[in-house]
């Protein structure tokens, strides 16, 4: 398993964005970045929603369910077709499967993905969302530690992924009351210019960053870090559930993605992403 996803890793890296990328083209991709708890709990922790999606379909509709979001449900769906695929030795479908879980599992652990109020648009907070996952990361990432440890199988994957998104929860109200607390110590430096290639763009500034992230108490890096464990703790454990596969291949199997890589890039493209924007 190490070596197919070692040999892959660009890949892998690659396709991380493209469910991203699907918000340009797919109507129902966006549900599946987020859930907004908030919407059910007013609370941590969480005692209204059910974890299975045949209960909470039952309790509140799957309409409503698609409305506020579905990421813990979807990473579930996409951990089954990654361990049918690992089964089936399907080797694109294992590097696109794995980068798109990937993706989902980070996303559950975003607070502001818990939140029907995500880019502190409820609050006059506009731009928190990108603040929090792009802006800190950009500054600090460089200084966090991201070992982990090895993976350990998931004998309760669900469970496991609500607990993520729990924590996400209770995490919430701070990420949003210290970012507005600052907001009035700070006013007039809350925002600077900086050179993005030959552009000129306004950002948070880094005196408001660096104040915002030591409030924060390295909240970024230890989710960005429980986010790496969890993404390898669901490869593993899919790769398990599919009765543990060889995952060896030859050189002549190699396959070429990157024509799929060159077309989810067009759909970018002078299109409108469908659903919720977060970081503007």
């Amino acid at each position: 398993m190490f070596g197919f996803y070692k040999q892959n890793i660009g890949y892998i890296q690659e396709f991380s964005v493209r469910a991203d990328q699907r918000r340009y083209a797919v109507d129902d991709e966006a549900p599946r970045h987020y859930i907004d708890l908030d919407h059910y709990e007013t609370l941590a922790p969480i005692d209204t929603m059910p974890m299975q999606w045949d209960s909470a379909v039952a309790k509140y509709s799957e309409a409503t369910l698609l409305e506020y979001g579905i990421v813990p449900w979807h990473i579930m769906k996409v951990k089954a077709w990654l361990t049918k695929a690992m089964k089936e030795r399907d080797y694109e479908k294992i590097i696109k499967l794995s980068a798109d879980l990937g993706h989902y599992i980070a996303d559950a652990h975003v607070p502001l993905h818990t939140t029907e109020n995500y880019n502190g648009q409820l609050t006059n907070q506009h731009g928190i969302h990108g603040l929090w996952e792009s802006r800190l990361p950009e500054i600090f990432a460089t200084k966090y530690d991201f070992y982990t440890g090895k993976a350990v199988y998931l004998h309760a994957p669900l469970s496991t992924i609500w607990q993520t998104v729990a924590e996400s929860f209770a995490a919430k109200d701070s990420v949003l009351a210290m970012e507005r607390e600052l907001t009035l110590r700070m006013p007039n430096t809350k925002y600077s210019f900086e050179s993005k290639g030959t552009t000129t763009v306004k950002v948070y500034s880094r005196d408001f960053s660096s104040a915002y992230h030591s409030a924060l108490n390295q909240m970024v890096e230890r989710r960005m870090k429980k986010a790496i464990f969890m993404v390898g703790c669901f490869w593993y454990t899919a790769w398990v559930d599919a009765g543990q596969p060889d995952l060896e291949f030859t050189v002549n199997q190699r396959i070429d993605l990157q024509p799929q890589l060159d077309s989810l890039a067009k759909l970018m493209q002078g299109e409108t992403i469908k659903g919720r924007m977060e970081t503007h």
